[in-house]
C-alpha cells in the first residue's frame, strides 16, 4: 500500500480519498481550520500542517483544488508540495485547471525529481461517490503506468490521452461539450413546458430516442424535479468556459455556442446562483422566456 498526500476535500475530493482509504493506502491531508471530515478520520486519515510536510512523508500527491492559481499555490508556494518533495514522488493533479500552466508545473516538478501526472476527472458528484468517474491523463508513458492503479480506484474510464496538458485539454473539450448539453436539454424542456406539454413525459420519451444522454437523464430530471444544490457549481463551470473561451481567442478560434452558455452561467451568477448546480443554466432560460417548467 502506499502513501499518499490528497490536498483538496471538497464536493469531489472527499469521496475520491475515501476510496483511496478504503483500498488499504495510508492518506494524509493539509489541516484546515473546520477541522476533518468525520468519515475521513474514521477511516485513518490523518492532518499535517502544510503541503510541505504532506509531501515529507507521502510517495504519492494527489491535488483536487479549483482552479490553476490554487495548484499553483500547493505546489510551489509557501511552505509548497516542491520544498518538502521526495525523490521519485508522483504528483497527480486531478484539478481542471489551464493546459499550458499545466506543461509548466510537469517541467517544474521533473526538474525537482518528480513524476508529474495532469488527470482531470468527469462525472461529477455522484461519479466520486461511485468510484465510477471518467479520468483524462496527460503524462509520460511511465507516469502513467504508475498512476494508472491508484486512478482505478478513483475512476471507471481511464484514458491516456497524450503527454502533459493533454489530459487538461481533454477535460476542456468535455466542459465545452456538457455546457452546450446542459443548454440543450433546458431549451428542449423549456420549450415543452411552454407548449403545454407534460415535461416529464417528454424527457421519458427523449430518454428513448437519438436525443437520449446521461445529461438528459441526469440533469433533465434535476431541471424537472427543481433540485438545484451541487453537483458541479456554475462558478467552476463558468472557470472552465473561460479557459476554453481564453484559449480559443489564442487559436483564433470561433466557439460561438460556448460564449452564449457561458453568458446564461454569468445570468445566474448575477441573481445569485453562482453556487447552483450547472443544470440552474434552466434559471437563466426560464428569466427570458417568463416561464418555468411545469407551470
Amino acid at each position: 500500500m502506499s502513501k499518499i498526500g490528497f490536498i483538496g476535500l471538497g464536493i469531489m475530493g472527499r469521496p475520491m480519498a475515501g476510496h483511496l482509504l478504503d483500498a488499504g493506502h495510508q492518506v494524509t491531508t493539509v489541516a484546515r481550520p473546520r477541522g476533518l471530515d468525520e468519515g475521513l478520520a474514521a477511516k485513518g486519515m490523518k492532518e499535517l500542517a502544510s503541503p510541505k510536510a504532506v509531501a515529507e512523508q507521502a510517495e504519492i500527491i494527489i491535488t483536487m483544488v479549483p482552479d490553476t492559481p490554487d495548484v499553483e499555490e500547493v505546489l510551489f508556494g509557501e511552505n509548497g508540495v516542491i520544498e518538502g518533495l521526495q525523490p521519485g514522488t508522483l504528483v497527480i493533479d486531478m484539478s481542471s485547471i489551464a493546459p499550458v500552466p499545466t506543461q509548466e508545473f510537469a517541467q517544474r516538478i521533473a526538474k525537482a525529481g518528480g513524476e508529474y501526472v495532469d488527470a482531470p476527472v468527469s462525472g461529477g458528484e455522484g461519479g466520486a461517490i461511485n468510484a465510477a468517474l471518467t479520468i483524462m491523463v496527460g503524462a509520460t508513458q511511465e507516469g502513467f503506468v504508475r498512476a494508472q492503479p491508484i486512478l482505478e480506484i478513483m475512476g471507471k474510464t481511464i484514458t491516456h490521452v497524450g503527454d502533459h496538458g493533454a489530459g487538461q485539454t481533454c477535460k476542456v473539450a468535455n466542459q465545452i461539450v456538457v455546457a452546450l448539453t446542459i443548454e440543450a436539454v433546458a431549451e428542449g424542456l423549456l420549450f415543452a413546458s411552454r407548449a403545454g406539454a407534460d415535461v416529464a413525459k417528454v424527457r421519458e420519451a427523449l430518454l428513448g430516442g437519438l436525443a437520449q444522454s446521461k445529461i438528459l437523464d441526469v440533469h433533465g430530471e434535476r431541471m424537472i424535479k427543481r433540485t438545484f444544490d451541487p453537483g458541479f457549481r456554475i462558478r467552476l463551470h463558468q472557470k472552465d468556459l473561460n479557459l476554453a473561451l481564453t484559449s480559443a481567442r489564442a487559436f483564433n478560434l470561433a466557439l460561438p455556442g460556448t460564449a452564449n452558455a457561458q453568458q446564461l452561467f454569468q445570468a445566474c451568477a448575477a441573481n445569485g446562483g453562482a453556487d447552483w448546480d450547472h443544470a440552474g443554466i434552466l434559471r437563466a432560460l426560464e428569466k427570458l422566456a417568463d416561464h418555468e417548467i411545469g407551470e
